[in-house]
């Protein structure tokens, strides 16, 4: 229900409410309005009248000795080599994990499942208009940008292509109550930063970045304020849009201004908006991610900070356009979660953009760095501290004094 105005009936110098939403508020006693008992009153309703929050799968109790790692092998696409039709690597996530457990950081039982988002879920942000369009093949292959896909039957895109894709976004979804409750949480899949509530492009389906927020932002004491990091080469414009006049979400957007999405639009609800030029390098592109960082978090302390740390930065991407080294897209990802850890402020990472094949080992060896410098603690993701413990040293821990970057 939006704010509306209601009549309210005056009766021995108190208010009663009448019939709302076609039935008695709990506790009240409903008079007519036409009642000569009291003279009429306009009152105007203050605060929004909502629905109570969905019964969700996706905000469960996750055991300690997890890791706040969301994966499920359910993220990897693979149906009659139609994947291959997309420079997107459909099955990157899988060989993440695969990396990590080589390197001996993580075994099966310590990642955190992810589980699909139902319909329910994702019509916190979504129209029903719009998930009923992805009933239609023709529409998830303009999204996908998988032409064959249009001649499928839709039953098989939806088990085969957008399941993946919807269990994604649950880890997404899953993912931002494990940051605030660890400190932070890595979704290996997600980051599906073109698609808003009512439209989907760029092979994003499902705004999982948006949903994520919405999330927390209704079911999760204390968080009210959200700061986006969006460092995929593309413009992020459908987590802009959706957040375009919203005041609790401030975004910061590093991209190549001259590729996909050029959306003129969502570029009002950047905060803190830095475009690149083709071919930009490790020095100059390092040089602004930090200064841009710091400054993002000192103009607005969130609550909790979404890093869409894509890799699409790296020099040969097909569709990014810039030049950044494995080194530099490890460094930037250190970078951030420094910032982050300085600011005491919850970080959920997504891995977004990467249309190249070694971009998994790039994304695991970056994890595998943060965990050396003790950016992602073991101590948080296991028994050894408590999530009250670690809300203490996120948001009463009185800052360092430190020599900030200028902005």
């Amino acid at each position: 229900m939006t704010r509306s105005k209601r009549k309210w009936v005056a009766k021995n110098g108190e208010f009663e409410l009448g019939a709302l939403l076609g039935g008695c508020l709990p506790n009240l006693h409903c008079i007519p309005f036409s009642s000569p008992t009291g003279g009429e009153l306009e009152y105007s309703l203050i605060n929004q009248i909502t629905d109570m929050p969905h019964r969700t799968e996706l905000y469960q109790d996750v055991p300690s000795t997890c890791w706040p790692i969301v994966y499920s092998p359910g993220y990897n696409i693979t149906f009659m080599g139609l994947e291959k039709l997309h420079p997107f690597d459909a099955g990157k996530w899988g060989k993440v994990i695969n990396f990590l457990k080589e390197e001996k950081l993580i075994a099966d039982d310590m990642i955190v499942a992810a589980r699909e988002a139902t319909e329910e879920d994702l019509l916190v942000v979504h129209t029903r208009r719009y998930l009923n369009r992805l009933k239609w093949s023709f529409v998830v292959a303009t999204i996908t940008e998988i032409p064959p896909v249009l001649f499928l039957p839709n039953f098989l895109v939806q088990r085969k292509v957008l399941k993946p894709l919807r269990t994604q976004t649950g880890g997404t979804i899953m993912a931002g109550k494990l940051a605030v409750d660890r400190g932070w949480a890595i979704n290996v899949g997600g980051g599906f930063h073109h698609c808003s509530s009512d439209k989907g492009g760029g092979f994003c389906a499902y705004a999982d970045i948006t949903l994520s927020i919405k999330f927390l932002f209704e079911r999760v004491e204390g968080v009210s304020r959200a700061t986006i990091i969006d460092l995929d080469a593309h413009q992020g414009n459908g987590h802009e849009r959706d957040f375009m006049y919203d005041n609790r979400v401030y975004i910061m957007d590093v991209y190549n201004r001259y590729i996909y999405p050029g959306d003129g639009f969502a570029k009002r609800a950047i905060k803190r908006k830095i475009e690149l030029d083709w071919g930009t390098e490790d020095k100059e592109y390092l040089q602004k991610v930090e200064m841009h960082v710091a400054g993002a978090l000192n103009e607005l302390r969130p609550d909790v900070v979404i890093y869409n740390a894509g890799t699409d930065i790296l020099d040969g991407d097909p569709l990014g356009g810039l030049a950044i080294s494995p080194q530099g897209i490890v460094k930037r990802d250190e970078i951030v979660f420094r910032a982050a850890r300085t600011h005491r402020v919850p970080i959920l990472m997504v891995t977004s953009g990467g249309y190249q094949k070694r971009t998994a080992r790039i994304i695991a060896d970056s994890i595998l760095n943060l965990h050396s410098l003790g950016l992602i603690d073991k101590n948080l993701a296991t028994g050894e501290a408590k999530s009250s413990e670690v809300e203490l040293m996120l948001r009463t821990t009185p800052l360092l004094e430190a020599t900030q970057l200028p902005v």
